[in-house]
């Protein structure tokens, strides 16, 4: 039950960042298997990228983490139907947006459920 509310919190993200973020448009289903796919890219891609940029991350004091996220967002974008992404700006300002409103959804979730 907690994987089916995460999974749609995280529907539910996506859908608001695409609404905030010009040049971002994704349809419900869309969401749907992005936040699946961008959850797999997430747990198995993310780690190894952030380990291979490690060097420039610590030189970039962790903002080179937001680069990795907009290519996992444009990869997730080739990969779904029903989630485009215009170009690698917009990835980046997605993810960012995506971060906060995650931040937001998770500082909700623990005021009001814990």
């Amino acid at each position: 039950m907690r994987f089916l509310f995460h999974w749609l919190v995280s529907a539910l993200a996506i859908g608001v960042a695409a609404y905030l973020v010009p040049g971002v448009s994704v349809t419900l289903f869309g969401a749907l298997v992005a936040a699946v796919v961008l959850g797999a890219l997430n747990l198995f891609i993310r780690p190894i990228l952030l380990v291979l940029t490690l060097p420039i991350n610590i030189l970039t004091l962790g903002l080179f983490s937001l680069v990795v996220n907009a290519l996992l967002v444009l990869l997730v974008s080739y990969l779904v139907p029903g989630f485009f992404v215009a170009g690698f700006g917009t990835a980046l300002l997605f993810a960012l947006v995506l971060a906060i409103v995650n931040w937001v959804f998770h500082l909700w979730r623990h005021a009001y459920h814990d």
